[in-house]
């Protein structure tokens, strides 16, 4: 749309600038948004090129999932049901730039596992209702929550951390490298150190292990 201000029979362009930039930036947000759109594969294994120190949103179905870390640039996914009920699987990707979310669908309710392999220096984001989440061999900012399983997360070196927080709503919080060790009802920790990353674990019901 646009729109012209007249004054004296005289169209002023300053005016028009001004009402058009609004639209403009607009139809630039709008474009932006219709370019996210997730791919959808049902390869098993899926592969493709993921950026070192990239930041990866994961919304995964409930399983036995292990993360780890490698020397590759790739996102690298596989998956098995030993019930072999796993050919609908759906894995959503969109990756734009070193940003990339991934989701899971459709998935068997029983005996399924996931593994997916991420660069070493990789930035997670993850989020399962329930299940157990082991993730090792990752360096970078972990942020990590399941309604009710188990987490288990090797963290590297604790002074790599600037912030850690870990909780239970009921349950058992086990921090090795922390001194940390609680069970019962609303257990927590938080500790504060000289690095750069940032830690967070919480489970409704069940047991965080840092180690």
């Amino acid at each position: 749309l646009f729109v012209l201000s007249v004054a004296h029979g005289m169209t002023t362009m300053p005016s028009l600038v001004r009402l058009t930039l609004p639209t403009l930036l607009l139809l630039s947000v709008c474009c932006a948004v219709a370019d996210e759109k997730p791919s959808i594969s049902h390869e098993n294994p899926f592969e493709t090129a993921f950026p070192s120190g990239g930041r990866l949103r994961m919304d995964l179905c409930s399983s036995g999932v292990e993360i780890r870390g490698t020397d590759d640039n790739k996102l690298h996914i596989s998956y098995d049901s030993k019930n072999g009920d796993d050919t609908k699987v759906k894995i959503k990707l969109n990756i734009s730039g070193n940003v990339g979310r991934l989701a899971m669908d459709d998935c068997p309710r029983n005996n399924f596992q996931i593994t997916i392999k991420v660069p070493s220096i990789t930035n997670l984001y993850v989020r399962m209702w329930a299940g157990e989440l082991n993730i090792k061999g990752v360096t970078g900012d972990k942020d990590m929550e399941l309604h009710a399983g188990e987490l288990d997360v090797n963290i590297g070196k604790p002074e790599d951390y600037g912030h850690v927080d870990a909780s239970v709503t009921t349950g058992e919080v086990d921090a090795a490298p922390f001194d940390i060790s609680k069970g019962g009802l609303f257990r927590s920790f938080k500790k504060h150190g000289p690095g750069k990353y940032r830690l967070h674990a919480h489970v409704g019901a069940g047991q965080v292990d840092l180690n």
